[in-house]
């Protein structure tokens, strides 16, 4: 879905981010993929986890291009907006991250011991390649939202 379409829609509203803003995001999303991987955590948290650090990392991309979600449905909204953000490439993995938040709703509010050991690492290493997605795309096309220690990464 196109960006303008999700403005005009009202799932989208103009936001102006900051270098600190971005930083706090990824330093919330680095959290989630440390936190992702402790030992004995259970599969359904690994992978809620590792959903965390990817709404983190996907929300990046839609406030360094200068919106904000808005209204019900924000995560979906995120994913959405990613697709018009990274194009076309990215669509497949758009889409995995937002089954992926179905999966993350399920094992929250309604039942433990829906996520596999299979499911949550493929998530955990989706989310590392994610990170450098990210990074990559802030270094070439907002390099002046990076903090210090982003920049080397």
């Amino acid at each position: 879905m196109s960006l303008k379409r999700l403005l005009d829609q009202g799932k989208l509203k103009s936001h102006k981010t900051s270098k600190k803003e971005i930083s706090d995001l990824f330093g919330l999303a680095k959290r989630d993929i440390c936190d992702s991987q402790v030992e004995g955590l259970s599969t359904d948290r690994k992978f809620a986890t590792a959903y965390n650090a990817i709404l983190q990392l996907a929300t990046i991309l839609v406030y360094a291009k200068g919106y904000q979600p808005h209204g019900v449905g924000h995560h979906f909204t995120v994913f959405q907006a990613m697709k018009g953000i990274l194009g076309k490439e990215y669509y497949g993995l758009s889409d995995y991250f937002d089954s992926c938040r179905a999966k993350r709703n399920i094992t929250d509010y309604d039942y433990a011991g829906g996520i596999s050991e299979t499911e949550a690492e493929e998530l955990i290493g989706e989310v590392k390649e994610f990170m450098k997605v990210v990074i990559r795309w802030i270094k070439t096309n907002y390099r002046n939202l990076l903090a210090g220690q982003n920049k080397s990464s």
